[in-house]
């Protein structure tokens, strides 16, 4: 039992930076209608921002508060200068774009911090918690909390401001918020810094957990697409439930054997991209919208 709490645990730490990415995902989706394949380079390249920031002798929490107006310049100008030139073309060139743009913050991180693993401590303690006999690690519960922290800033945004119900009214119809005077163009980019912002907060969250290197975010990215599809993918609230559900249920089948009947399934650590990447195939082929996706009727 104590196991298996542990595992839940560490699947919600997990889970929960799955969802963040997905949330920023969705948060392009809505606005420009594309998959940003580059948001996880969007990660980890804030990620090394923010070990090079440490290594000039600033606490965790200082660069940790640094790298939120860093990163929202950052998005914002990728928006400006690369993306929005292209948001009124094809939906293939829109894609082949971000394509290119992943391809060249992977190179440019490489550029400057090399390929060599990088090592980013945890700001939280080493020493585990001791619940009731089950120990959880104390990196875990803090991404957590600081996840949630996260979300309920987001919501607030969205659901308690005006520059939130303005975001919102873009994303919803770009025609309609033009007539009312919001400036879509502005809207848009600040989309892409808050998703800039949320990713650099996952990088830095997963980072201690791995190993800090260029590749920080490709395997990651895949669970992140498995978040979102089985959320759906255009809900926010889906991509962080997702998120939660495969963090977990990686754990729990990393862990355990699954009987079913006929055969056991155990995917272990070297099955679990096979396994994120069958679950996509899986939710699409049975449920294209995911859980908290609506079905798009179109009249022909």
């Amino acid at each position: 039992m104590e196991t298996f709490i542990q595992l839940v645990v560490s699947g919600i730490a997990t889970g929960s930076i799955y969802g963040s990415l997905g949330l920023a995902v969705v948060l392009i989706l809505r606005s420009t209608r594309a998959l940003n394949f580059a948001q996880g380079e969007m990660a980890t390249f804030g990620a090394f921002t923010a070990w090079s920031l440490l290594n000039t002798g600033l606490s965790y929490w200082v660069v940790f508060a640094l790298m939120i107006p860093i990163s929202f310049c950052g998005g914002f100008a990728l928006h400006r200068v690369i993306v929005r030139p292209f948001e009124r073309g094809s939906f293939s060139r829109l894609v082949m774009v971000l394509l290119g743009v992943f391809v060249a913050l992977n190179g440019v991180t490489i550029y400057i911090w090399g390929g060599i693993p990088k090592s980013l401590e945890t700001p939280f303690r080493q020493k585990p918690y001791d619940i009731g006999g089950v120990f959880i690690s104390a990196h875990d519960i803090g991404t957590i909390g600081v996840m949630l922290g996260m979300l309920f800033a987001i919501y607030l945004l969205f659901n308690r401001t005006n520059l939130g119900l303005a975001m919102r009214a873009t994303a919803e119809n770009r025609a309609s918020s033009q007539l009312l005077g919001i400036p879509v163009g502005l809207m848009l980019g600040v989309g892409w810094g808050l998703a800039a912002v949320v990713g650099t907060i996952a990088g830095m969250m997963i980072a201690p957990k791995l190993v800090l290197d260029p590749t920080l975010m490709l395997g990651v990215l895949l669970y992140m697409f498995a978040a979102i599809t089985l959320g759906g993918f255009e809900s926010p609230i889906g991509a962080v439930v997702g998120g939660i559900l495969v963090g977990v249920g990686e754990n729990l089948l990393g862990h355990y054997s699954l009987n079913l009947g006929l055969f056991t399934l155990s995917i272990g650590n070297e099955l679990r991209l096979p396994a994120a990447l069958f679950l996509i195939v899986i939710v699409l082929m049975i449920r294209p919208q995911g859980l908290f996706g609506r079905e798009h009727v179109q009249r022909v």
